[in-house]
This record gives structure tokens, C-alpha cells and sequence, in this order.
């Protein structure tokens, strides 16, 4: 998936999740979305690589399920610079917001099919 369509289909399902779970996730308008989703990218390819590597033993250990716990914590820390125009009202609600974009991510996914 090219880089910017991530950008603009992570922050569809930032819109779309906050009409979902209305009373524990906020997004203002669309371009907060697309600033959110920017910086979302951003923490994804400085900070998410160290945290994986440090949390490796963990991760091992729970057969790579503690992967998604710092998505939600990745999207606590874009929460966290975003500002109050794009919150969660608590850390579970992050972490169904990101099992739920990680699943929209694969299935909207660049995949190549091979026959």
C-alpha cells in the first residue's frame, strides 16, 4: 500500500470508528483524521520499530499478541500529540480501535494475488 493512500484510508477509519464508538472515541473533522493518521505514520516508522524490539521477550511469550498492545499504545501516544480534537476515553477503547484497524488495514491491504 503506497503511503499516502495508508494515510487516507487510516484516516476513513479513524471517521468511521469514531461514528462507531461515539461515546468513547472522538475525532473534530476530517483534517484532524488526516493529522492524526500523518502522525500515526510517523510514530509507526520512528518509535513502533524500538518498542518492538525491546518488548521481543514478551512478544515471543504471548506468540505475538502483545503486538497489540502497542498499537494501542501507539495510538494513545498520537492521541497524546494530536490534542483533545482526537481522544480516546480509555486505553481499551485503543485497543479495540486498533484490532479493529488492523483488521481493515489487511483486508484493505495491497495484496498480490498469485495464481
Amino acid at each position: 500500500m503506497k503511503f499516502w493512500q495508508g494515510i487516507l484510508i487510516n484516516a476513513l477509519l479513524f471517521l468511521a470508528l469514531s461514528g462507531l464508538f461515539q461515546q468513547t472515541f472522538y475525532v473534530g473533522s476530517i483534517w484532524i483524521a488526516l493529522a492524526a493518521s500523518l502522525v500515526l505514520a510517523i510514530l509507526n516508522m520512528s518509535i513502533k520499530p524500538i518498542l518492538i524490539i525491546l518488548s521481543l521477550p514478551i512478544t515471543i511469550i504471548t506468540l505475538g499478541l502483545f503486538s497489540v498492545i502497542i498499537n494501542a499504545l501507539m495510538l494513545q501516544l498520537t492521541s497524546f500529540f494530536v490534542g483533545p480534537s482526537f481522544q480516546f476515553a480509555g486505553f481499551g477503547t485503543a485497543l479495540w480501535i486498533s484490532i479493529l484497524m488492523s483488521i481493515a488495514n489487511l483486508i484493505l491491504g495491497d495484496r498480490k494475488k498469485t495464481y
